[in-house]
């Protein structure tokens, strides 16, 4: 388990992805796998208010109701990090101080708790105030509904501005960033946000981890997956994409592991980064990226994946 920053939040270091439930995991599927999570002694799961809403059929909230079902089939509430976000719902969107209030509330509801352990601010909201978004989550901290906040997929400078105003205003700070970061995009987070985190005290948990499933090693050349991900993860599939599987696959065999262990297993590797945020729609799926736990890449294996992934540019963005 590892703090996340100067919290008393101790996570696993896999945080499970919930994008999936209500998806391409019905609620069955679902159970089974956040079972075989806690089984592994995983407790930090990572969902949204919006997921599933872009499936057919769905309105949004689908995850968050999933998992809240389970922890009260389970009674295992008090030993799970739960990790939302707001303001990317429907008709909710933004983050005024009102959509705040409101989508939290909602939030409670569906996760069948009395607080939420990590809150996201979902993506940056430049048509409202900074002070207005951070006192609202500040009430919500005080009032005991949220224990800590978090910001995704912020840059840099907002993310330095909002921890401003937080110490200026004296308001809760943000603990924590979720940005878009794995081996075949490492130039926003390495370019600036990862050296803001560290000085910061900010625990990172990168998203799209293994790159819409790219970075499992599944998609090759030719290869045909039936997955909702493949056109995302096929996008992938250039020179530096093969290069990245190639690395991959020697650390792989070297080690006995599977490809998206080891991929994982560098992000641990990286300034800040607590957890990486991964999902599964079946325990199988699961059981390959688990390793990644334990995995220790030596630094000879750090560096063949550091080269087969380079960006061009210290100050590139990919």
């Amino acid at each position: 388990m590892t703090k996340i920053g100067a919290t008393s939040l101790d996570v696993f270091p896999l945080c499970l992805g919930g994008n999936v439930f209500g998806w391409t995991a019905d609620e069955g599927q679902s159970f089974a796998v956040l079972d075989a999570y806690a089984r592994a002694g995983g407790n930090f799961i990572d969902t949204a208010d919006v997921y599933s809403a872009w499936a057919p059929g769905n309105s949004g909230g689908e995850s968050e109701t999933i998992l809240g079902r389970w922890m009260a089939e389970r009674r295992n509430r008090d030993g799970i990090v739960v990790a939302t976000k707001v303001g990317m719902f429907p008709g909710l969107g933004g983050l005024s101080a009102r959509t705040i209030r409101a989508a939290a509330e909602s939030s409670l509801r569906r996760l069948r708790t009395d607080h939420i352990d990590l809150y996201y601010a979902h993506k940056d909201d430049a048509a409202t105030p900074l002070e207005e978004t951070l006192t609202a989550f500040d009430a919500l901290v005080q009032e005991g509904k949220v224990r800590h906040i978090a910001a995704s997929n912020y840059t840099e400078a907002r993310l330095a501005e909002a921890l401003a105003v937080s110490t200026r205003l004296g308001l809760a700070r943000f603990v924590a960033l979720q940005p878009h970061y794995n081996l075949v995009r490492r130039g926003d987070y390495e370019s600036g946000l990862g050296s803001l985190c560290a000085r910061e005290g900010l625990a990172c948990f990168p998203y799209y981890a293994l790159a819409s499933g790219f970075l499992t090693g599944k998609y090759r050349s030719g290869a045909k997956v039936e997955s909702a991900r493949a056109t995302g993860a096929a996008k992938y599939l250039d020179d530096k994409g093969l290069r990245i599987l190639g690395a991959l696959d020697a650390v792989a065999v070297e080690r006995k592991a599977t490809v998206a262990a080891v991929a994982l297993a560098w992000l641990l590797t990286r300034p800040a980064v607590v957890a990486p945020i991964a999902s599964a729609r079946t325990p199988d799926q699961l059981a390959g990226l688990l390793p990644a736990v334990s995995l220790r890449l030596t630094p000879a294996e750090q560096r063949r994946l550091d080269d087969a992934s380079a960006f061009a540019g210290a100050n590139a963005r990919t």
